[in-house]
């Protein structure tokens, strides 16, 4: 474990200019440690003081903790602040197979390690359904849920927008392991999904550097061929979210970026429409899915939203 270190380390490696507010970011010290839940090394970056009110940081899908990195120690002060690697992605180890409600009971877990007493999530896009999961399994454990942009729309365009994405169980078979001759090479090929024009490109660096790692013979994505398989995630479970969002008992904020393909203004009036006119939805401008990449300050500003919405949160 790194008991409060500056991350400026992070920064090997990388070339592109970069704004003085990013690296005052990363010398907020953290901490880097495994906490091993159900027989999986899952690996969490943490700030702050322990017994102030808690923030869990979720990553999507074969994204990782660093994707908050730049963005937790602007909550540092007023907040004990954990981001985690779920199990297959980032530094976290991998498993076999991925049982039902295994990457819940992970978050459940790494509250109860940190002795964070119900935390508020925020979650990005795959990591917020997994939030959402959390929340329904341990209603107890956790205060509340910021949703950060996950697929959410009105059942005709979901269906259309599946079918051209191609994003189904069937295909979601593991991958053969890519292997790139060295760093530079990897990084070339990194890529957003959905895919969307990259507003700070220093970031897109920044996430595509800690996306690989070094293997036998070169470089390597992180993220674990095994976590493509994916609990059942059908048509049914994608037409169900909305609902599911609207019927949480927990205090609740969505935040979305306004140029976003997952979720937006229809959105919006859809989650109104299913009974969610007391949830405050954010939209931040000029942003699309990946909000911190695209407006990294703008993004900080809407979670500090978010929690002052909530209430009893210190933002």
């Amino acid at each position: 474990m790194d008991f409060g270190v500056s991350a400026l380390a992070d920064l090997e490696d990388l070339t592109l200019p970069r704004p003085a507010w990013f690296e005052r970011a990363l010398e907020v010290p953290r901490k880097s440690e495994h906490v091993e839940v159900e027989g999986c090394p899952i690996h969490a970056l943490s700030w702050g003081e322990p017994g102030k009110p808690g923030l869990l940081f979720v990553h999507g899908f074969l994204a990782h903790a660093r994707c908050f990195a730049f963005i937790a120690p602007f909550l540092a002060e007023e907040h004990h602040v954990v981001a985690c690697d779920l199990s297959g992605f980032g530094d976290s180890g991998y498993r076999d197979s991925y049982a039902d409600g295994v990457r819940a009971r992970e978050l459940r877990a790494l509250a109860d390690h940190f002795g964070m007493q119900r935390p508020t999530f925020v979650a990005h896009s795959y990591g917020a359904t997994v939030a959402m999961d959390a929340l329904e399994r341990f209603p107890e454990a956790f205060a509340g849920l910021v949703l950060c942009d996950v697929l959410m729309m009105r059942p005709e365009p979901l269906l259309a927008f599946r079918k051209r994405s191609a994003i189904t169980a069937k295909q979601r078979k593991p991958p053969p392991r890519r292997v790139y001759p060295d760093l530079a090479a990897g990084m070339e090929r990194f890529r957003l999904a959905p895919p969307q024009p990259v507003e700070e490109p220093y970031l897109f660096e920044y996430l595509a550097r800690h996306s690989l790692e070094p293997c036998e013979g070169g470089w390597t994505w992180k993220f674990h061929p095994s976590s493509f398989a994916l609990d059942a995630r059908d048509d049914t479970f994608w037409l169900e979210q909305p609902e599911r969002f609207v019927r949480l008992a927990h205090r609740k904020v969505a935040i979305y970026g306004e140029r976003s393909l997952l979720f937006n203004r229809h959105t919006v009036a859809y989650l109104r429409e299913l009974g969610g006119t007391g949830i405050p939805m954010l939209g931040v401008p000029e942003a699309g899915h990946h909000l911190m990449l695209d407006q990294p300050l703008a993004f900080v500003t809407a979670i500090r939203a978010a929690l002052t919405l909530l209430g009893g949160v210190p933002a």
